[in-house]
């Protein structure tokens, strides 16, 4: 199997290209290689599809950034593996030209015939601790599903869908105008090729039903937010017997108040006095495994910082984790004792350093302080 060309190079922009730069490129590049103006061109097709793959990685800035680092494995990371056959290629196509291409006379191919389904998007919410565990987790979709009462005809039992008069069936119209000919979609089936005389009562004559699936979903370790993860063919089922579209599941990570996220590693505080800090201590603090015990060494300063390598979060895709850097604070205390007070002047004193004075109240009288005991 051929190695797959840069995707830069398959829409022939520069990688610096903006969004309306990597449209356009597309856009003539679809207009030239189109199937149904290339017939029996095994090569034209296999450009097409180059190009739609390569647009759908370039123009999504989540996975433009995984490719630009990690080339063609990393949209994967972002759910994209690439379209899985022609009826997904021509789903996205139509989905970025609408009609027009029917409308010139190059949508034939899909006129009448199987319809790929619709996709649905869901968010996952997770916790940190999922995002480090990974694992699967149950999500509920709402979806549309082949009404049971018709078998997702849509016609009342005993009937069935009648042939539409006006486009014989085909779903297209043909208009001729001098030298032009268009195909539009039949404005009475609406692209059907067939008409409900007598709907279904389960489902309106629509053939499809709203249902909610509990599907099982595997989140691999090191998602974050924003991150898509597609699941094919669980999206809503398609129509005239076409495949069922896609399921994107968008990760959301709920803030923790405990760790500061920054790519694979983690930022967390731990909080001492400033005697513990000049005397060295031991002092447990949260981690993304449970509670730990640490050595502050004696003399720490504020922001003096501990880097647990490896304990932070796993690499997405691949080995390691991250580290866990934890960031100590000094708190100093707000009410000392008289004698505390005392202590700490006669160190200051001996230490040759300045200190304010003893603060004074109302009328020259000392300010109310803490009795020892």
């Amino acid at each position: 199997m051929p190695a797959k060309r840069d995707y830069y190079e398959v829409l022939g922009v520069a990688r610096d290209a903006g969004p309306p730069d990597i449209k356009r490129a597309y856009r003539k590049m679809a207009m030239q290689f189109h199937p149904d103006r290339n017939p029996g061109d095994p090569e034209a097709e296999e450009r097409f599809k180059e190009a739609a793959e390569a647009f759908e990685v370039l123009n999504d800035p989540e996975k433009r950034r995984l490719y630009d680092q990690f080339g063609h494995e990393g949209p994967s990371r972002a759910g994209f593996s690439g379209f899985s056959g022609a009826d997904e290629i021509f789903s996205h196509f139509g989905d970025l030209f609408g009609d027009l291409f029917e409308n010139l006379g190059f949508g034939g191919r899909r006129a009448g015939g199987p319809q790929r389904g619709g996709d649905i998007k869901v968010e996952l919410h997770l916790g940190l601790g999922d995002v480090v565990e990974g694992g699967d987790h149950d999500i509920v979709v709402p979806r549309r599903d082949r009404c049971g009462d018709c078998g997702g005809t849509g016609a009342a039992t005993g009937t069935s869908p009648e042939t539409c008069r006006q486009c014989g069936g085909n779903g297209q119209v043909i208009h001729r105008q001098g030298f032009f000919t268009l195909q539009t979609t039949c404005p009475v089936c609406r692209g059907e090729g067939k008409l409900i005389v007598h709907p279904c009562g389960g489902c309106s004559g629509t053939g499809v039903v709203a249902r909610e699936s509990t599907i099982t979903v595997a989140v691999p370790a090191g998602v974050d937010d924003g991150q898509t993860l597609r699941i094919q063919g669980r999206g809503h089922p398609g129509g005239r017997g076409g495949p069922p579209g896609n399921l994107y599941v968008v990760i959301r990570v709920d803030a923790d108040d405990r760790f500061v996220r920054d790519g694979f590693d983690v930022h967390s505080r731990a909080k001492v006095t400033m005697l513990q800090a000049a005397l060295g201590c031991k002092v447990t603090v949260a981690t993304l495994e449970g509670e730990e015990t640490l050595d502050i060494e004696a003399g720490a300063q504020p922001g003096y910082t501990i880097t647990r390598r490896g304990k932070g979060i796993p690499v997405l895709g691949g080995r390691g984790r991250g580290d866990h850097h934890v960031h100590l604070e000094v708190v100093v205390p707000e009410d000392l004792s008289d004698e505390h007070e005392e202590l700490l002047r006669e160190i200051a004193e001996e230490r040759g350093e300045e200190v304010a004075a003893p603060a004074k109240g109302f009328l020259g009288f000392g300010r109310r302080r803490k009795k020892k005991g």
